[in-house]
């Protein structure tokens, strides 16, 4: 199976920062393109790398049994998530705010792992779940304000929670083993299908070819796309969900500080603080592994 030799100690931390150019990604994006036009050439582009290299190398395509469940966690995943965020982000909402609503998913997918996938959650990881959380909120705190609350943008953000958490789940559950160049393709395909029609009929804003915006595309197509996406499966089918969905917690600090870095931007003693928090939150959740209930 592919990436099966990938090396266990490595597949989290690079999944992290990668995932975490995301933001790095939209803020760059923003504006040459309008959210939904981004995405739509970001799921296109992705669909036809991903066809040629499945056809290039024979991959074996998914069986008509699982090929439900790969539309369904798709369109999750993909569609709901990352619409969710980035029509939040272009809406007017930070993008650290933005984060830490979309980083309750691991107390949510903690909630509902233990009847979804029968795995018992420890007391002291639940003491990593809030302690992470709490790091979070420390991180992105100076960013925050009433007024960035925007009422649609709130919407869009619980949309992208709803997304990450139960398609993640749902892989978990339903989609133990699958090739990911030909699964991956079915669920770009399936959610380009969705956003696709909404991106014409509400997106007007021309796309601009400048520099950024291709730099961006390109990145955002196989380092988050393929790469970022390969490694989360992986970790998907590895480990317990809400010992992966933890991760989540260390991408809004590492994506403050690769703002810090590229765009200058505040990154004071209390983010500093946040960052020691969360980290201690997470390695208190990846070392307590779940239990059958």
């Amino acid at each position: 199976m592919m990436w099966r030799g990938f090396p266990a100690a490595l597949a989290a931390p690079a999944f992290v920062v990668l995932w975490s150019t995301g933001f790095v990604v939209a803020r760059l994006a923003e504006k040459h393109a309008a959210a939904l036009d981004f995405l739509c050439l970001r799921l296109g582009i992705t669909a036809l790398v991903l066809a040629f290299w499945a056809v290039w190398v024979r991959a074996p395509w998914p069986s008509r049994r699982i090929f439900g469940h790969l539309v369904v966690a798709g369109l999750l995943v993909q569609a709901s998530y990352l619409g969710g965020v980035w029509l939040a982000i272009e809406g007017g909402m930070p993008a650290g705010l933005t984060a830490l609503i979309v980083n309750l998913q691991p107390v949510l997918t903690a909630m509902v792992a233990p009847w979804w996938l029968a795995e018992r959650i420890v007391p002291k990881a639940w003491v990593g779940l809030l302690l992470g959380f709490a790091g979070v909120a420390m991180v992105v705190a100076h960013r925050m304000a009433a007024d960035s609350l925007h009422g649609v943008s709130l919407l869009y953000c619980l949309l992208a929670l709803f997304g990450i958490t139960a398609g993640s789940l749902w892989q978990k559950r339903f989609l133990p083993a699958f090739d990911l160049r030909t699964g991956t393709f079915i669920q770009y395909a399936a959610s380009l299908l969705v956003l696709g029609p909404l991106a014409i009929v509400f997106d007007h804003r021309p796309v601009v070819w400048h520099p950024e915006m291709i730099g961006a595309l390109l990145w955002s197509v196989f380092g988050l796309s393929i790469g970022a996406i390969f490694l989360m499966f992986l970790l998907i089918r590895r480990g317990e969900a809400t010992r992966i969905a933890s991760l989540f917690y260390l991408v809004p600090p590492t994506t403050a500080w690769m703002a810090w870095v590229l765009f200058d931007e505040g990154f004071g003693m209390v983010a500093a603080l946040g960052m020691l928090v969360t980290a201690l939150g997470v390695w208190l959740v990846q070392t307590n592994r779940a239990q059958p209930s």
